[in-house]
């Protein structure tokens, strides 16, 4: 069963959201990464529809979510806000809040901001949005491709800035073609980094929303994610207690398996290791991983877990 919604926003954004599973079974929000990305059939896939009322909007200026690639009135306080208003759109008292990458970031901001609206946090390939980790992203990619991205990092060290600042001005000033370049080079890195192998080609329905997702995405890395101070990882010490896991890949390029470990140090949550997996979802092992933990939540409203070193 699928149920939309177009929840109209501030700002003259508009939230696509789309319900799935047993309208009766256990609420679960479903958030995405990027940011910019969208909530994909992917990211639904390891639940039982028969056990959970699963809800799935795409973030503003993502997906389906209009106008599309939006930066104005787009922050993470915005999100924040569009979480309340969602889940009081639906009536839902409380939910599973489960996130990857982006999405578990953001999870863990909603866990602070609406502490009573959360029943667990299962979280996946946590990004921390350090500034540490958003410069380590580009530098690697300046290794892989060189000429595409020494030209940013220049005009970076010219200006005296982080290279996001000359990357959010592209997809925010920069002429149709350039926003394509970049967008074309930043797939294919970001595609290696998650998967370990080559990206799959950018038709041409495929371009404008890619351009989309790289400008939001662009401009909350320029910005810190908005979490520049406190960090994160400080923020964390006041989260509430409640069921939590983090399932995350030993190979994980984009996310270092270290932030995890921080992380669940910080929470006092167990930390699920998946063996040989990167950044991807579908990886068996992180498959495999949130299959359990999403059967052990919905028999008991808590997570089992088989620790292992990554």
């Amino acid at each position: 069963m699928t149920i939309t919604h177009r929840l109209p926003l501030d700002g003259g954004h508009v939230m696509h959201v789309e319900e799935h599973g047993n309208p009766a079974g256990l609420p679960v929000v479903v958030l995405h990464g990027g940011p910019g990305s969208c909530c994909s059939p992917l990211l639904r896939r390891d639940f039982d529809p028969a056990h959970y009322r699963i809800v799935c909007p795409d973030q503003r200026g993502s997906g389906l979510s209009t106008p599309a690639g939006s930066i104005e009135h787009n922050t993470l306080a915005d999100l924040l806000a569009d979480l309340r208003l969602l889940r009081a759109h639906l009536r839902i008292d409380r939910w599973l809040v489960v996130g990857g990458s982006w999405g578990a970031t953001l999870a863990l901001m909603h866990a602070l901001d609406a502490p009573e609206a959360v029943a667990g946090l299962l979280l996946r390939n946590v990004f921390l949005a350090r500034p540490g980790d958003i410069r380590a992203l580009f530098a690697g990619a300046l290794q892989h491709d060189g000429p595409a991205w020494r030209a940013l990092w220049d005009e970076a060290g010219r200006r005296r800035s982080p290279v996001t600042v000359p990357i959010a001005e592209v997809f925010a000033h920069g002429t149709w073609e350039r926003q394509c370049e970049l967008t074309r080079n930043w797939f294919d890195w970001e595609q290696r980094l998650a998967t370990g192998g080559a990206a799959p080609p950018i038709d041409e329905a495929m371009l404008p929303r890619l351009v989309a997702r790289y400008r939001v995405q662009s401009h909350y890395l320029r910005h810190g994610c908005w979490l520049d101070a406190p960090s994160l990882l400080q923020r964390c010490a006041a989260l509430p207690a409640v069921p939590t896991l983090i399932v995350h890949g030993t190979q994980d390029a984009l996310c270092p398996p270290e932030g995890a470990q921080a992380l669940a140090q910080v929470l006092g949550a167990p930390l699920q290791w998946a063996q040989g997996a990167g950044h991807d979802p579908t990886h068996p092992a992180i498959a495999a991983a949130m299959q359990q933990a999403l059967r052990d939540y919905a028999a008991t409203q808590a997570f089992g877990f088989n620790a292992a070193a990554p």
